[in-house]
């Protein structure tokens, strides 16, 4: 059976081969600065989605029209979806979990917030999320877009984690330092940082917080550019 792989995509985009299925997550592609893959060059069986910002609904819509992909995620944003035309759903909540084909899937809390602007009008979806995910091969944990929490360290206690995708940007979510402490609460085998350099207001340097975290955890850092795979 071939390896599962880890790509990145650019901002907090990430693709997850499995031999059940291609798993994308927060498939922010063609408006994307920081990527050259486009939305139609993946091909998912499941698209995961944190919350309802436009850099991580991104080409949520058009991608599971055309590949009839299982979008999940928060109930509101499922909801919002499926008024959407994207016929197949599954709405999830925080605290909970289910068995996929590819794996088990827990909901994780995220501090920050949801929301899609259509018409000129603010429309809130629910709460954001993240999402540890357990395939055949790894325990992963996406942090979605949040602030640092103590709780970081029961997530880490309960799902003893292989690989943490973190925010490091600032601004919006955690920074580096805040992000170096979640990596201690979290306790990974290996961390990758995410949602940074995107845009200016979130501009800040991976390879300090690769320093940083190889110097006060036992964690292995890797920056990846985007297109890259671990």
């Amino acid at each position: 059976m071939a390896h599962e792989q880890l790509t990145y995509l650019g901002h907090s985009a990430f693709l997850i081969t499995t031999s059940a299925g291609d798993i994308l997550i927060d498939p922010f592609l063609s408006s994307n600065p920081s990527t050259s893959i486009g939305p139609d060059d993946v091909h998912p069986t499941y698209i995961l989605l944190t919350h309802g910002h436009s850099d991580h609904l991104g080409d949520t819509i058009a991608i599971a029209r055309r590949t009839g992909a299982t979008v999940i995620g928060p109930a509101e944003l499922m909801t919002y979806l499926a008024g959407k035309e994207v016929s197949n759903v599954h709405p999830m909540h925080i605290g909970g979990n289910h068995v996929f084909p590819f794996g088990e899937l827990f909901l994780t809390q995220a501090l920050h917030g949801s929301s899609v602007t259509e018409n000129g009008h603010l429309i809130y979806k629910g709460n954001p999320c993240g999402f540890v995910i357990k395939t055949a091969e790894r325990t992963i944990y996406h942090a979605g877009d949040t602030g640092v929490f103590l709780d970081m360290e029961l997530i880490g206690r309960l799902h003893p984690l292989d690989i943490a995708l973190l925010p490091i940007g600032g601004n919006f979510t955690m920074g580096i330092d805040d992000a170096v402490e979640a990596v201690k609460m979290l306790a990974p085998r290996t961390v990758i940082p995410m949602h940074y350099g995107t845009f200016p207001l979130i501009s800040v340097d991976p390879q300090l917080f690769r320093t940083k975290v190889e110097a006060s955890t036992s964690a292995h850092c890797v920056v990846l550019e985007p297109g890259q795979t671990f």
